[in-house]
């Protein structure tokens, strides 16, 4: 399984960002696809979370009003629209993919920077 995140960058606050994660290697339906992000000296945390198949989603308080994740089943990419970013915002954004119900298969895909300035 492989996980390829890009669309980092440097943007000025309240300005947007779109993140894409491309995943192959195996078929997700039954997958859960989120995005967490991580500052130096701080614990990984998490941002949204979206059901392959379902297409339900889930929020990190903090993100909620500002951020979409969504996916495209044709292109097997999960996106993360970034609107009103803050400098708060700033951080390296990672994918994961994790089965449903199994914790067991869990994939990460390389982080991707956003940094956004005051």
């Amino acid at each position: 399984v492989q996980l390829q995140a890009s669309g980092g960058g440097l943007v000025q606050a309240g300005g947007s960002l779109r993140l894409s994660c491309a995943a192959s290697g195996r078929t997700f339906s039954n997958y859960k696809m989120g995005w967490y992000r991580q500052t130096p000296g701080k614990e990984r945390e998490f941002v949204a979370v979206i059901n392959w198949s379902g297409g339900s989603t889930y929020y990190a308080d903090s993100v909620k009003g500002r951020f979409t994740i969504s996916n495209d089943n044709a292109k097997n990419t999960v996106y993360l629209q970034m609107n009103s970013l803050k400098p708060e915002d700033t951080a390296v954004y990672y994918c994961q993919a994790q089965r449903i119900g199994d914790p067991t298969f869990n994939y990460w895909g390389q982080g991707t920077q956003v940094t956004v300035s005051s």
